[in-house]
């Protein structure tokens, strides 16, 4: 089974979701507080690959890993931030606001770093990165549908309300669904790499969590706009990294997708830990 065709309605059911609960305010934050929103994006959008980078290197993983590592970094929020933001005790609108933003702004910056990075990277594995068709893609796949559930909330609010319903249970098993599938498909590689990606992950997701202590203590946040954005920091969309990895019209590689299924993996153990420290 080629895994693209689960991870492709899994990721386009989570950005119709995002979309069905945003709202105009959840964008106009910046403007009413701008200084958690800029710290909360310093971190995704600059700090998390550079420091991917850096670990990459510094691990000396081969160059799919090392491709799978800043594919992962370079990513939007996840939409389950918000989630463990509200287990924390967090700035729930906060999170919402940088999940909105960062899945936008990713559209742009993620083939804009992934071709640098394939550039200096994959030409030592032949690996070559279409830019044209990853915009057309996470244009087609991400922002379409986040357009199309902000339009049906706005317009069709009870029926959105339902869907969401509905859509939110679903979500989290198919995401297990899609790391069981895929990890069946690739279990003798992960098996093999995962003492080195594992590591690699862990270090990678606490050093992005300390960067957005290290952020909010320079822009001077509360207590509940530090836990978000350490959350926000810590976890990207591990689907669409997946995605972007295995679709045909970009890299069609499903090793380059095997980094986020282990930082899926890691990410959730991690702030699960974060989170019930918090609430002790």
């Amino acid at each position: 089974m080629n895994t693209i065709f689960i991870v492709l309605p899994i990721l386009t059911l989570l950005m119709f979701d995002l979309g069905l609960t945003l709202r105009a305010e959840d964008f106009r934050l910046m403007l009413h507080r701008p200084r958690p929103v800029l710290a909360g994006l310093i971190g995704q959008i600059i700090l998390l690959p550079l420091i991917a980078w850096g670990v990459a290197v510094v691990f000396g993983l081969k160059p799919l890993f090392f491709l799978g590592v800043m594919l992962i970094a370079c990513s939007p929020g996840g939409s389950s931030s918000n989630v463990f933001s509200m287990l924390a005790r967090g700035d729930i609108a906060l999170s919402v606001s940088l999940t909105a933003c960062s899945s936008i702004i990713t559209l742009f910056t993620v083939p804009l770093i992934m071709a640098w990075v394939t550039g200096s990277v994959g030409t030592a594995v032949n690996v070559h990165l279409p830019v044209g068709n990853l915009l057309v893609q996470n244009l087609v796949l991400m922002a379409v549908p986040i357009i199309a559930g902000l339009l049906l909330a706005k317009y069709r609010p009870t029926v959105a309300r339902r869907i969401h319903g509905v859509l939110k249970r679903i979500a989290f098993p198919a995401l297990i669904l899609l790391v069981t599938v895929f990890f069946l498909q690739h279990r003798a590689t992960i098996v093999r790499e995962f003492p080195s990606l594992g590591l690699t992950m862990t270090v990678l997701i606490l050093l992005a969590m300390g960067s957005g202590v290290l952020l909010s203590r320079l822009f001077s946040l509360n207590g509940q706009e530090r836990r978000t954005i350490v959350i926000e920091v810590g976890m990207q969309n591990a689907a669409q990294a997946i995605t972007v990895a295995c679709s045909p019209l970009v890299f069609n590689n499903e090793v380059i997708a095997i980094p986020a299924i282990v930082y899926a993996l890691m990410m959730n153990v991690l702030l699960l830990i974060y989170v019930a420290i918090i609430r002790k």
